[in-house]
């Protein structure tokens, strides 16, 4: 059996810097058209400039690798010092995406706003609404693990009300109770990643301690992946498939600090085709990872490389390690090490 999927895009993507750059990108840029690239580097992209540069670096690597037919979308990080004219910078550029990180939350969130909803970043929201930018967001509290993300959606309520034209991204949706908010509200929507639909906490601690499972926001119970599988699987009109692949290296992920992110790259349209085909929704794959992010971000197809994806109904095993040749510091362990997935790239 094959199946083909026109122009898969992943709205959410940590592709890191240097040698980790080059050594992940590979596996997106040969099964995606376009994705979009996180700003939350050692320095983060706060910028028109430095995000241009970032795309420069990104697409160098992605002719190195071989792909030429590969499109980066490009974020800006959302901080205090975000005014007018760099808004304005922005747009000229095609840059239409801000990325908000509350300070401390997760991974290179060391920049982000303590103060979310303070005067000066209403003021920019309130620019941001008036361009035509999107807000993604990575919404958790300071509050309980487990809670953090239902916490957060006054948050996402308050901005949603006061900004009704400014279309707002629940980024990695992993609480079900987020469904009813992105229901409740016309400018609100969500990324899903695949393993919030895939796995839950059990898979992170249900039996041995699983380092390569955590993540934030965590997974959650099986009552929320199970919602949050259902609305993948009928291609919900308000979700978009954004990966959130993160990739650490090993000693990282087993360190007594404990890295969180899943890397999930090298398995990501084979896994979600296997998936998909478990609850009979094949069909629907299409609009999960390509159609729904077209219509959600405005997407211009003409802007993005024509690609037709090949997957073929085969059995294949997932490395157990990815290599990454940073002075011999280690590998990096992907999402589904040594399983035999059901379907492969064509």
């Amino acid at each position: 059996m094959t199946l083909y999927i026109q122009n898969p895009l992943d709205m959410h993507l940590h592709l890191r810097e240097g040698a980790m750059l080059d050594s992940v990108l590979p596996f997106t840029a040969q099964a995606f058209s376009a994705a979009l690239a996180m700003p939350n580097l050692k320095t983060p992209i706060t910028t028109t400039a430095l995000a241009l540069e970032y795309k420069k670096q990104i697409l160098e690597s992605s002719t190195k690798s071989g792909s030429k037919d590969f499109t980066p979308l490009m974020s800006i990080y959302l901080t205090q010092s975000l005014d007018k004219d760099e808004l304005e910078k922005a747009q000229a550029n095609g840059i239409r995406i801000l990325k908000l990180y509350p300070k401390g939350a997760t991974t290179g969130s060391e920049n982000g706003m303590s103060e979310i909803l303070d005067n000066k970043t209403l003021e920019i929201f309130a620019l941001a609404e008036k361009l035509g930018f999107i807000l993604s967001i990575h919404g958790e509290s300071n509050g309980f693990c487990m809670d953090r993300e239902f916490e957060f959606l006054k948050v996402f309520k308050h901005i949603a009300t006061n900004f009704p034209k400014l279309r707002i991204i629940i980024e990695h949706m992993s609480d079900r109770r987020s469904l009813e908010a992105i229901e409740s509200y016309e400018n609100l929507y969500a990324t899903l990643t695949l393993h919030h639909i895939s796995m839950n906490l059990d898979d992170v601690c249900g039996g041995m301690l699983n380092p390569h499972h955590f993540c934030k926001p965590m997974l959650k119970t099986k009552k929320d992946q199970q919602a949050l599988l259902h609305s993948a699987l009928n291609a919900h009109p308000k979700t978009s498939f954004g990966s959130d692949s993160a990739p650490h290296l090993e000693s990282a992920k087993l360190s007594s600090k404990g890295a969180a992110g899943i890397f999930s790259a090298p398995v990501l349209l084979p896994a979600l085709a296997q998936l998909f085909e478990e609850h009979n929704k094949l069909e629907n794959l299409q609009a999960f990872v390509s159609d729904r992010a077209f219509e959600i971000y405005g997407l211009d197809s003409k802007n993005i490389p024509q690609k037709s994806v090949k997957l073929v109904r085969e059995s294949s095993k997932v490395p157990s390690k990815i290599n990454i040749p940073l002075d011999n510091m280690g590998d990096i362990v992907p999402l589904f090490a040594d399983k035999i997935l059901q379907w492969r790239l064509g």
